[in-house]
């Protein structure tokens, strides 16, 4: 009775969960998946969530399994750099910027809050149905998985929704939302093993979403055979799409024109394309900022708060640092009901900037400026196009709004 349920044991449920044993503060998280399996591709994690997960002591552990990315380049479509800077510790910050595999970044908050909280705390096969709070509690309903006959109700302090983009918990409070915003762009998403490219740590952004645009990042170190696991993401603006599933196959043969030119000096994207093993497909979608995540002893976090168009590396970032906020809040106040109105009022704002931003001056605006300076088409020379303080404020600017910017993780 004492436990804060969690409901979901993603990226943001997990982070939470650790956050709230180190505190001291009971949790229990409830998984609607039978098992926890290393699924998806690749995720960025910035310094200012790196910074978060170092302080839960995770560091090494990712380290380990991840990419310490090192620098951040962006080329028009023809394969001419338009702009390079460093990232992570190599641009100066306290903590690293990490390229993962995400299935890699759950195996390792799950196995930490396993090991620390112990294997009882979080129970999978649950699937969140409803749920109802008085004075006292909320007491939460589940069955086996999602459809699954069998019911059962659990009883709690307060409930924190960690469901994600489909979230049960939020569509018990909103069940008149409309349905998702879609961007205009369809993505498609693979990993390939490759031998490395550029700086064999770098973030690489190419093109441009009118023609086809391409993020290419390494998640894994090289191999015994001189490979490294490679991310790729293909955005095209495309008129119909199909709904949201992280899950959904994709074709190659539906995006592959787009690049089959991409045969560059350091790099053949039609091959890396090929390469993969499998194609995710993708809608680029986000929801509308909520005016509200808390009622009474249950509130929203992560994906489940705020869905945000995958890009600027900030879904994942995000959740995190709502963790962080929600724990200190709890310490703060005995209360779960003031403690979640204390969160939202630090959260809310912060995060609405963010999903707007990715719909309108996202970290790849640089392409944009580039490819409507020159009409698309080659340049002699960058400096011709935009100067490099231009380049540099555009990136910056993003930082600032996104919370990543050095001066703000300092203070």
């Amino acid at each position: 009775m004492d436990d804060i349920i969690i409901v979901g044991a993603g990226i943001g449920g997990l982070t939470l969960g650790l956050t709230l044993q180190a505190a001291g503060i009971p949790c229990r998280i409830f998984e609607s998946a039978p098992e926890i399996r290393a699924v998806g591709v690749g995720i960025n994690l910035l310094p200012h969530a790196t910074k978060e997960l170092a302080a839960l002591g995770l560091e090494a552990d990712l380290a380990r399994v991840a990419i310490a990315t090192q620098d951040s380049t962006f080329f028009n479509r023809f394969g001419q750099l338009i702009y390079r800077e460093p990232l992570g510790r190599a641009a100066g910050y306290d903590h690293p910027q990490f390229s993962i595999h995400r299935g890699d970044l759950q195996m390792v908050l799950l196995q930490a809050f396993r090991t620390r909280a112990g294997a009882d705390r979080l129970l999978t096969n649950h699937h969140c149905v409803g749920l109802e709070q008085d004075d006292t509690g909320v007491s939460v309903h589940f069955s086996a998985g999602p459809g699954g006959a069998a019911r059962h109700t659990v009883r709690g302090r307060a409930i924190i929704a960690c469901d994600g983009i489909n979230s049960a918990v939020r569509r018990q409070f909103f069940p008149d939302e409309g349905d998702p915003r879609y961007s205009g762009v369809n993505m498609w998403r693979g990993v390939t093993r490759w031998k490395p490219i550029l700086s064999g740590a770098s973030l690489i952004r190419a093109g441009w979403l009118s023609h086809g645009k391409m993020v290419i990042y390494p998640i894994r170190a090289t191999d015994s055979d001189g490979l490294q696991l490679i991310n790729w993401v293909a955005e095209i603006e495309t008129p119909a799409y199909r709904k949201r599933d992280w899950n959904r196959p994709g074709a190659i043969g539906d995006f592959i024109g787009a690049f089959a030119d991409w045969h560059f000096d350091w790099l053949d994207v039609p091959s890396l394309i090929r390469g993969a093993d499998s194609v995710l497909e993708f809608p680029m979608v986000d929801q509308d900022p909520l005016p509200r995540w808390s009622f009474g002893r249950v509130t929203l976090l992560g994906d489940a708060a705020h869905p945000m168009v995958p890009r600027g590396s900030n879904g994942a970032g995000q959740a995190i640092l709502d963790a962080r906020a929600m724990t200190a809040a709890l310490l703060g106040c005995a209360d779960p009901v003031a403690a979640f109105a204390a969160y939202e009022k630090q959260r809310l704002e912060a995060t609405t900037r963010v999903v707007l931003t990715n719909r309108t001056n996202p970290p790849d605006a640089i392409l944009r400026e580039v490819f409507q300076r020159t009409n698309d088409r080659p340049f002699a020379s960058i400096d011709d196009v935009i100067s490099h303080d231009e380049l540099a404020a555009l990136s910056d600017s993003y930082k600032q709004i996104a919370g990543y910017s050095k001066e703000a993780l300092r203070a």
